[in-house]
């Protein structure tokens, strides 16, 4: 009875996933990445309430830097914090230099437009991570645009 119930290529103990991150994974390694030629009709075939919870990570959209810490997806969270640290320093200097005050309405795009960042790139990120073993600093591998 030495058999390995739920084990990876490396050997060690399958983690246990819950019903929803199942559901994303297998969609994942039937239809592979969204940039995937199969990926959309297949998508289009499901459910609304799938198609979002395949697409959109939700915990992400609102807890984004503390959540890809805690998924281990520490590298692509670098990535991203380093892209709105950027991304907000450059419109600063560049509000600053033109003399005119930064709008509120930017402010609150950007910040939703980030947020949105997260929600769709952390559910293939952590299926890359725990199911390929691919550990990059891209947060948009694999994503279509």
């Amino acid at each position: 009875m030495n058999q390995r119930i739920g084990s990876t290529e490396k050997g060690k103990p399958e983690k246990a996933y819950s019903a929803k991150w199942r559901a994303r994974f297998d969609f994942f390694d039937l239809h592979g990445a969204p940039n995937a030629p199969g990926y959309k009709p297949a998508l289009k075939m499901l459910p609304y309430k799938q198609k979002v919870k395949i697409n959109f990570n939700f915990i992400a959209f609102f807890f984004g830097p503390i959540y890809l810490f805690f998924l281990g997806l520490w590298k692509k969270n670098i990535t991203l914090i380093v892209l709105i640290i950027a991304i907000s320093t450059g419109l600063n200097i560049t509000f600053t230099l033109s003399g005119t005050a930064w709008p509120k309405y930017l402010d609150a795009g950007l910040g939703f437009g980030f947020n949105v960042a997260y929600g769709i790139a952390t559910n293939y990120a952590y299926y890359l991570k725990e199911k390929k073993g691919e550990q990059g600093w891209s947060p948009f591998k694999g994503m279509r645009w």
